[in-house]
């Protein structure tokens, strides 16, 4: 059956005005509002959506990584860092060495992939600065060891 023959919709409030048809942002003052452009003033929006009937199979993917931070990727560049597409699929999640270690440091990764996992170190860029620009970015092998020390 064709995804789309599968299609429903719901009418929902409308985000932007809260199902008033009216909008009053920071140029409307003093009792003021316009039409709601989202909704043209019905209050309402329709919702389309195909039910969720489970985590369908990706074609065409060979390797999955848990985040990217901001590079341009690819399976043959990154080698073994993240999972097989049909490990990943099966669960449970990424396990420690996962990470694109060879092209970002510990703090780079985890301020994407997992926030409170992420090593605020001293010797760490500070704010404003960029993670290449750290002094021990060139060094990064000998930070994902200290990293994996710390973290068991």
């Amino acid at each position: 059956m064709s995804r789309s023959k599968n299609m429903q919709s719901i009418d929902v409030e409308c985000s932007s005005c809260d199902g008033t048809g009216l909008y009053s942002g920071m140029a409307e003052r003093d009792g003021l509002a316009v039409v709601c452009h989202r909704c043209d003033g019905s209050g309402k929006q329709t919702l389309k959506f195909i039910p969720f009937t489970g985590r369908r199979t990706a074609t065409g993917v060979r390797r999955v990584i848990e985040v990217n931070p901001g590079m341009m990727l690819s399976p043959d560049i990154i080698g073994n860092a993240g999972l097989p597409y049909e490990e990943w699929d099966r669960g449970p999640g990424f396990p420690p060495g996962s990470e694109v270690r060879e092209f970002c440091c510990p703090a780079e990764w985890y301020q994407s992939a997992d926030y409170a996992r992420k090593p605020r170190w001293d010797e760490c860029a500070g704010p404003g600065r960029t993670f290449a620009r750290c002094e021990h970015y060139d060094k990064r092998g000998a930070c994902w060891k200290r990293f994996d020390r710390e973290s068991k």
